[in-house]
């Protein structure tokens, strides 16, 4: 299996990702330049956290207007795997492969801590691996605060694309345990087609043991389990 990494200006989990990948699940992975329109025949694309062009206007506002995005929202119209991880998951709804906006958090400060997951779909592509008890993964964001109208709630809770939610250790959902104040405690969402999903926390950085943390480790596990 072959694996992308979209590298724009301002990215600085590309080679987390890379890593991870690399060493959890064993696939070769190539640096896909913001700059380039050819994806070199990957199966899978990841877009990777950090400030792309500086967060300026809104985070990934700019970075939506990438050569590049054009043959990713092509790859991902024709069924292609795509996940966005932190400012990823705010380029993919900037370029409206995914519903709902990110918000600046609630308390308008940077988060940058470990958080607990509740697995919301146990059958995706990137959570078919983990079983119900609640996982640790960091977070490290400004706007991460998941926004949708009512309409577009109901329509993510009827076709089970709620991936992640943010809860306790105990896996239990409360106001408490939502660090930025998403709606509905959402943490990670999926398209209705179950081929394009975004998520704030970081599973890259939770997918070794050096880090104290291999939370993360399953998640791409899933997704090679997933694509056989």
């Amino acid at each position: 299996m072959k694996f992308g990494v979209v590298i724009f200006p301002g990215s600085n989990c590309d080679k987390d990702i890379i890593f991870a990948i690399q060493n959890t699940i064993g696939q070769q992975v190539v640096e896909l330049w913001h700059k380039d329109q050819d994806l070199q025949n990957c199966d899978v694309i990841f877009l990777p956290g950090g400030f792309s062009y500086g967060d300026y206007l809104r985070s990934g506002a700019i970075a939506k207007f990438s050569p590049i995005m054009k043959e990713v929202i092509n790859f991902a119209e024709n069924g292609g795997y795509l996940i966005g991880i932190c400012n990823g998951f705010q380029i993919l709804t900037e370029s409206g492969l995914l519903p709902g906006a990110l918000l600046h958090n609630t308390n308008n400060k940077f988060i940058c801590k470990n958080v607990y997951l509740k697995v919301n779909n146990h059958n995706s592509l990137i959570t078919n691996k983990y079983n119900g008890q609640a996982i640790k993964i960091p977070i490290a964001h400004g706007e991460g605060r998941f926004f949708a109208d009512d309409i577009t709630l109901q329509e993510l809770e009827k076709n089970n694309q709620i991936i992640f939610k943010y809860c306790d250790k105990n896996g239990n959902i409360s106001d408490d345990s939502n660090p930025n104040g998403s709606l509905a405690n959402i943490a990670g969402i999926c398209n209705k087609n179950k081929n394009v999903f975004g998520m704030m926390p970081h599973p890259e950085r939770a997918a070794d043991p050096l880090l104290s943390n291999v939370d993360g480790v399953n998640l791409f596990k899933s997704i090679l389990n997933y694509i056989k």
